[in-house]
């Protein structure tokens, strides 16, 4: 064995021990590019040893056709693997024309010892005993040489703008990529080492192992999403689940397996309607999916634990091609969310029940001053409790009107707050003279002026009492009721003389209900009517002291409002 010989069988050992050592390292998120470079260049390097070992011109033919695999093919895939690397994506037609053009080449290459379109010629030369080959290019080996020029540059094109324009690509990756790109360049179109047969490309392809080795270990340390996933899986604590889009069955780990113990019974490629338990479970969520695909979580229990199923699309090569499900363990935070709304619940009952304390509080109060005020009035007793009764009985029929109530915007919340503002529509008397209020009889022009006055002294007096409140709707209502419960429709009441629709529908409403107790009730200056006497009156005074579209509603309720005094 000479050195020549020597040499390229150390190289194509070395080339051989490090694809080994790939093999050792290998990912199965490794660019398949990266993977037929580590396979080619052992091919190649065994080119090159068997060029050494030539006897003849047939055996040294052959082995150039393998190196050829090389020229056409490995600076093909290390092109694909730098702008693989350096994150821009290349057209897949614009690969598929690289493969073709490669790949024709080549074809002629094959055509090396037969026919003149690679080499036109190749004869043999012994000089000292040394046999050397002469060579004479053909037309396709220029086209080759175009080829090899442009995947070149793509590569130190792409490299560059990588370097500058790519920030989340490893610097580090980029200088690895760039060293034996630089040295397969200058070795293959630079000179062979003086007065040697060695080519210097074999040395290159060798050095780009070396290279490459180092950047597939940095690639395990910078790929954080394969890091991560390579950190879940081993941990064993994720459970992985695939179906095809027909449900078959396709596959699942053992911490899948020990959440749902049925899918043992599974047969790959088998529907999923063999296990009835995990169709009940599967289906609904698939289905609930396919529907919405932001409808992606769903939760199941096992045992003590609660597990979060994540289903999400297969895909490969950009193409959906199932269902894949991740089911991870999310008993603690369920729990821990668990803790959270019980307390959230409890802390909202206790504010709720605080509130309403508050709130009842606040209305007793203002009943208890409503009260006090009747109690210092000899002629009205009962008159409040009476009047909020009657106004209770006078919207329970308005609510069944439909059109009225749209018409008027009239809500349940109004309904509430009418019947709890009612009992104060004369809490103003607090301000009228004792001397006025107590008076046993009918009062003088004069002392009525005053008695008058309770109306917007009430409306005063709510005003400040409900200042604070958050409840502004109950604070208009019971205000206008206060103010207003004295108008008349025709403009002849008191305290602003409105007219009509000005008059607040609360008021209006209120009229009714305090007229009918003044006139059914006994008073220290007069008897109590019956109620077809005090019937009539409220019928007569329709449309003048009443409101007109009341006038229904006050029939629907007479019957109720009689039963209701008659109790009383």
């Amino acid at each position: 064995m000479n050195s020549v010989e020597l040499f390229y069988t150390i190289l194509f050992c070395a080339s051989v021990v490090l694809s080994l050592i790939y093999a050792r390292m290998w990912h199965r998120h490794f660019s398949v590019n990266f993977t037929i470079i580590f396979t080619l260049i052992p091919i190649v390097e065994l080119g090159y040893m068997l060029s050494a070992y030539a006897r003849n011109l047939a055996e040294y033919v052959v082995s150039l056709k393998i190196i050829y695999i090389g020229g056409c093919y490995l600076i093909l895939f290390l092109t694909f693997y730098i702008f693989n690397m350096c994150q821009i994506e290349l057209k897949k037609s614009i690969t598929t024309a690289m493969i073709f053009i490669s790949s024709v080449i080549y074809m002629f290459v094959l055509t090396i010892g037969y026919k003149p379109y690679y080499y036109e010629s190749i004869t043999p030369l012994v000089e000292n005993g040394i046999v050397s080959y002469n060579k004479v290019y053909g037309p396709m080996h220029t086209v080759f040489y175009i080829a090899l020029i442009t995947y070149f540059l793509m590569g130190f094109t792409a490299i560059n703008y990588s370097w500058i324009n790519k920030r989340h690509v490893s610097r580090r990756i980029i200088i690895l990529l760039y060293i034996p790109e630089i040295f397969a360049f200058f070795s293959y179109f630079g000179a062979k080492l003086v007065s040697a047969r060695i080519e210097l490309l074999a040395v290159a392809y060798v050095f780009s192992q070396v290279m490459y080795l180092f950047i597939a270990h940095y690639i395990c340390i910078y790929n954080t999403e394969d890091t991560a996933t390579d950190i879940i899986t081993k941990r064993g604590r994720t459970g992985f689940i695939s179906f095809d889009f027909n449900v078959n069955y396709l596959g699942s780990n053992l911490t899948a397996r020990d959440i749902f113990p049925e899918l043992e019974e599974l047969t790959v490629d088998r529907p999923l309607t063999n296990s009835q338990k995990l169709s009940e479970l599967f289906f609904p969520w698939i289905k609930e999916f396919n529907s919405d695909n932001t409808h992606d979580k769903f939760y199941y229990n096992y045992g003590d634990r609660i597990y979060l199923v994540d289903i999400n699309f297969m895909y490969h090569d950009g193409v959906a091609h199932g269902f894949q499900f991740i089911i991870t363990d999310d008993t603690k935070n369920q729990k821990y969310i668990e803790l959270i709304d019980n307390y959230n619940s409890d802390l909202e009952k206790e504010v709720k029940k605080k509130t309403e304390d508050i709130i009842s509080m606040h209305n007793n109060l203002i009943k208890s001053m409503a009260k006090l005020v009747e109690s210092r009035d000899n002629s009205t007793g009962g008159h409040i409790v009476r009047t909020s009764d009657v106004v209770e009985i006078l919207m329970n029929e308005i609510m069944k009107d439909k059109e009225f109530v749209k018409s008027h915007n009239i809500t349940e919340e109004f309904r509430r707050n009418i019947i709890k503002a009612a009992p104060l529509h004369d809490i103003g008397k607090i301000a009228v003279d004792d001397a006025i209020l107590k008076k046993p009889g009918r009062f003088t022009d004069e002392e009525f002026n005053q008695m008058k006055s309770h109306a917007p002294e009430g409306a005063k007096v709510l005003h400040s009492i409900l200042e604070s409140t958050e409840d502004e709707e109950f604070k208009i209502v019971a205000e206008n009721v206060a103010h207003y419960h004295h108008e008349r429709m025709d403009g002849s009441g008191y305290p602003e003389g409105l007219v009509g629709n000005a008059i607040p529908l609360e008021a209006r409403i209120m009229a009714i209900a305090d007229v009918y107790d003044a006139l059914v009730s006994k008073r220290v200056y007069k008897d109590s009517m019956s109620f077809e006497q005090a019937d009539k009156i409220m019928m007569e005074s329709m449309g003048k002291h009443f409101d007109i579209e009341l006038q229904k509603f006050y029939l629907a309720a007479k019957r109720d409002i009689e039963r209701y005094y008659k109790r009383a």
